[in-house]
């Protein structure tokens, strides 16, 4: 009897049943406005007619703000890509992340790729990465609550945007759905507010901030995109149980952060893209208004995609006006950098630590990270330092840190740097464990290109 279901499910399959794609309207208000010309893209179920997707123009890198392309559709099963390049002639091609493997074949100006899960990919033409094509292909939507249910706010398909504030506020015990199709100006306001969620497949387009958490606990965003906030794509402060899944962003502007997080604990982040011209992902403790510790983070399935400043920072805000704080339990896991761009010395490290205002972290770690390109700035950079526009103390160390199986291909970043602020404020403990540069597991801090200063003790490389 087994056997006979399984050959039944495999005679299902192999006539395209179980196979599904959805594709998003888009509102008449940005039809035009929104519009990137750059690239045509169609997505079909293998066997049946082609279909367009909307190419929606994003603003990307702050140094010289360029206009980027971005597709999104849902599916199940298998679907084709069809992508012809509409500017100029196409010689070369990557589609990133490399881990991904995505094979692909070119017929004069066009691109034709085949996915069979959900992926989020950079298309780059000619080595052209700032006015590639962003492919969001997401998984088929599982939940669409009831619009008229109690506790639901329901953004159908279409342009959403409040009469007069520019932010919808949200109560606790409320699911707040975001259909495929619709694009909110607007940001969204948590302030003491429990278990609330952000579901969808929509767009927030040029608000504030994207979301403002503030005060709360058990808040989940999943599934939305964020295009072009003024700020932060998530500012989160003194919140408890944040869950953030398949969220995207795109940001060009000066403290366009991504996920910033300050006195926040227990957090679950997956399955994100995160092109922003500041950090892409912070973790602090006191700042403003927020206080307290940042504990209990779990990271992972992470693109990050940093066109000024960090893919990751940890640790330079606090509260210097006591013993200090404690940010600590931080696992990042399968995380692809795909840029580092930082002129500034300061601000520099894919994976940085800038551990100031008495601020303690430790229990860190990085596993199965993949770096690809560093424009400018360092890989790794661990320090206990006293920043003299930001901080108001030096931190108080750095312990137990671990790196494990983190590659990089590129060339020309400046050195890593590990260093503590004086005897008593010391980074303690770091290990590097097959740590590939260029195909070649490094065997000392030379080869990795990595400066050991003063006050640093218990680093080892194996």
């Amino acid at each position: 009897m087994r056997l006979l279901i399984i050959i039944f499910a495999l005679f299902i399959y192999s006539f395209g049943m179980g196979q599904d794609l959805k594709i998003y309207p888009v509102p008449k208000e940005i039809l035009y406005s929104h519009h990137n010309d750059d690239f045509t893209v169609q997505v079909r179920i293998p066997g049946e007619d082609w279909i367009d997707l909307y190419e929606y123009k994003v603003m990307v890198d702050m140094d010289n703000p360029q206009t980027a392309s971005m597709v999104q559709f849902d599916f199940s099963g298998k679907v084709e890509i069809r992508v012809k390049v509409n500017n100029g002639i196409l010689n070369d091609l990557k589609i990133r992340p490399l881990s991904k493997n995505v094979q692909f074949k070119t017929e004069g100006n066009v691109i034709y790729f085949t996915l069979t899960k959900p992926e989020k990919l950079s298309l780059e033409v000619n080595g052209d990465r700032l006015h590639n094509l962003h492919v969001f292909a997401n998984s088929m939507e599982t939940e669409k609550p009831d619009s008229t249910a109690k506790n639901v706010i329901y953004f159908g398909e279409g342009f959403h945007k409040p009469d007069s504030l520019n932010y919808y506020k949200i109560p606790s015990n409320t699911t707040v759905y975001l259909a495929p199709g619709s694009v909110v100006d607007a940001k969204f306001v948590c302030e003491n507010v429990e278990n609330v969620r952000f579901i969808g497949r929509g767009i927030i387009d040029s608000p504030e901030r994207g979301f403002e958490i503030k005060f709360c606990e058990n808040i989940e965003i999943n599934g939305i995109t964020v295009i072009n906030p003024t700020h932060y794509t998530v500012y989160g402060g003194q919140t408890t149980g944040l869950k953030i899944n398949n969220l995207k962003s795109f940001s060009c502007k000066g403290w366009s952060d991504g996920i910033d997080l300050m006195s926040c604990s227990n957090v679950d982040i997956q399955d994100i893209f995160m092109r922003n011209s500041d950090d892409c992902i912070a973790i602090y403790t006191h700042r403003w208004d927020f206080y307290g510790d940042a504990k209990n983070y779990k990271i992972k399935d992470a693109i990050l995609w940093a066109d000024v400043a960090h893919p990751i920072n940890i640790g330079l805000h606090g509260d210097a006006s006591q013993e200090g704080n404690v940010i600590e339990n931080l696992n990042f896991y399968n995380i692809d950098i795909l840029e580092h761009d930082e002129d500034d010395r300061n601000y520099q490290g894919c994976m940085a630590f800038s551990v100031s205002d008495k601020n303690l972290v430790q229990n860190v770690s990085f596993e199965n990270v993949r770096v690809e390109n560093i424009q400018e700035g360092q890989l790794f950079n661990l320090r206990v330092l006293y920043n003299e526009k930001y901080s108001d103390a030096p931190g108080r160390g750095i312990r137990n840190i671990l790196f494990k199986n983190i590659t990089y291909t590129g060339c020309c970043e400046n050195p890593s740097i590990i260093q503590g602020y004086d005897d008593k404020r010391i980074v303690d403990g770091v290990a590097f464990e097959n740590v590939v540069i260029n195909g070649k597991q490094i065997n000392s801090f030379e080869e990795g290109n990595i400066r050991v200063e003063n006050f640093v003790k218990n680093i080892e490389i194996k």
